[in-house]
């Protein structure tokens, strides 16, 4: 079955990075594109940062220049690398794989920006 498993999530002071990793299991992983979507406590799920199969990357505005997105075809993971990271980022972090109709998702990994 698909899987799709988040890693690297924690606690970091405004200012800070982190790097989120996801492991894809069960897809052909380098036909899907990828995404990371998130959730802070009260408000819907948005759409952070996406990637294309072909490696095109997308990103919201209130991340734009601060996220980077990447992906691995050779390892079956995307990353999303985040810089300057504020409070308002605090949230759950899902993984996301995307093809035609199917969109699977990971479990998520909380990211907590505080001082």
């Amino acid at each position: 079955q698909v899987q799709l498993v988040e890693s690297g999530g924690g606690l970091v002071q405004p200012g800070g990075s982190l790097r989120l990793s996801c492991e894809a299991s069960g897809i052909i992983f380098s036909i899907y594109a990828m995404g990371w979507h998130r959730q802070a406590p009260g408000k819907q799920r948005e759409l952070a940062a996406t990637i294309t199969s072909g490696g095109s990357t997308n990103y919201a505005d209130s991340v734009k220049g601060r996220f980077t997105i990447s992906r691995d075809n050779t390892k079956n993971m995307v990353y999303l690398q985040m810089n300057s990271l504020k409070p308002e980022d605090t949230a759950v972090y899902y993984c996301t794989a995307g093809r035609q109709f199917n969109t699977y998702w990971g479990q998520g990994t909380q990211v907590t920006v505080s001082s």
